[in-house]
Order: structure tokens, then C-alpha cells, then sequence
């Protein structure tokens, strides 16, 4: 891997380390430029996402952001927001439901080039277990819950959050505490990263 951003997602875009083993091929979705001051890290694209090409283009990605109280046009403003999943492309369907998880070999290989010419990011948000074990390491708590209810400590670089999968509607009825005290100061520091 050589070269500016630029460079690197057409780099990454043309991967496919995991052709013999993604059951719908390979399809990486990512976006962003060197401008960005934001960079959102998910999980991996979905069947939706997949289809389209489009990061966050389902059910997930309207919830985030409302989490953000963003509209699309603002969300998909490459010059501000730069998007890179843990996985590239979709892992495919468990067979219980859910999809897999991010292939391993994908983050180790793009994450730290991508990363390292995304430089004037100033937040990172880390989207569900996945970005956070990769970004946190042994900074993480045991759970996933306790580690977004420990999001102070991650800042000013990271900013923890759950999935923000239907999926996890029960999560959050059971967290009150994420809508009423961290989604107003993620919009602080969205707003902060990105107008400062």
C-alpha cells in the first residue's frame, strides 16, 4: 500500500484479499477525503449496503443519524465525514440471523494506512464491539456496555457507541442513559470536531 488517501481507497476499493471466502463477493464500502475531521467506524456493511455501495444506506445508518440529528446530505458530506468499517465488505448472514462478523483480515491490512493519512480527523466514532476492541485494545471495559458507559475516558480521540442495529432496541430501553446524557454530548463533540 503507497500513496495519499486518494491513493489508498482506490487501493482499498480494488481489494480482494477475501474473494475465495465472502459468500456475495467482494464490494468494499468506504468514503471520505483529506479534509475530513470526522471518522465513523462501524462494524461492516450489510446486504443493503452491499447492494448500493452506500455506507449506513439502511435502517442502522437512519438511527445513527438520528443519534447525530444529521441529515443525509450533511452525513454523506465526504469533505467532513470520512467512513471506514472494520470490514470492508459484507461478511454474509449467520445462519441464526445477524450478520458475521467483520472478516479479520481486513482492519489489520487497511485500518492503520487509512488512518495514518486521515489526518485532520479530531473524533473517531467508534460504532459497536468490534471498532472498539480494535481502536481501545485493553483500554475497553469487560462489556460493550460498560466501555459506552465509560466514554469520558476515551476522549478526546474516541468516542464509543452501541450498534446502532434494530437489533439492539431492547439495549437501549434498557440504558436510559445513552439518549438522555450521551446523545446530546456526541452532538456537542460531533459539532465541536467538526466546525472547530
Amino acid at each position: 500500500m503507497t500513496g495519499d488517501l486518494e491513493d489508498l481507497f482506490e487501493q482499498a476499493r480494488a481489494c480482494r484479499l477475501c474473494a475465495g471466502v465472502l459468500p456475495h463477493g467482494c464490494r468494499p464500502v468506504l468514503r471520505g477525503s483529506p479534509s475530513a475531521r470526522l471518522l465513523i467506524v462501524g462494524q461492516a456493511p450489510g446486504a443493503r449496503v452491499h447492494a448500493s455501495g452506500i455506507p449506513w444506506n439502511d435502517p442502522s445508518g437512519d438511527r445513527l443519524r438520528q443519534w447525530l440529528a444529521m441529515d443525509r446530505d450533511a452525513f454523506y458530506d465526504e469533505s467532513r465525514i470520512a467512513i471506514v468499517p472494520m470490514g470492508l465488505c459484507y461478511p454474509g448472514t449467520a445462519p441464526k440471523g445477524g450478520d458475521y462478523p467483520p472478516r479479520p483480515e481486513c482492519a489489520p491490512l487497511w485500518h492503520p494506512p487509512l488512518r495514518a493519512a486521515l489526518t485532520r480527523v479530531r473524533l473517531t466514532l467508534l460504532v459497536g464491539s468490534y471498532a472498539q476492541a480494535h481502536y481501545l485494545g485493553n483500554r475497553r471495559q469487560p462489556t460493550m456496555t460498560d466501555t459506552v458507559a465509560a466514554w469520558r475516558d476515551y476522549l478526546p480521540e474516541f468516542l464509543p457507541l452501541p450498534h446502532p442495529s434494530w437489533r439492539n432496541t431492547a439495549w437501549l430501553k434498557k440504558n436510559p442513559w445513552f439518549d438522555a446524557e450521551l446523545v446530546p454530548a456526541l452532538r456537542r463533540r460531533v459539532d465541536e470536531a467538526l466546525d472547530g
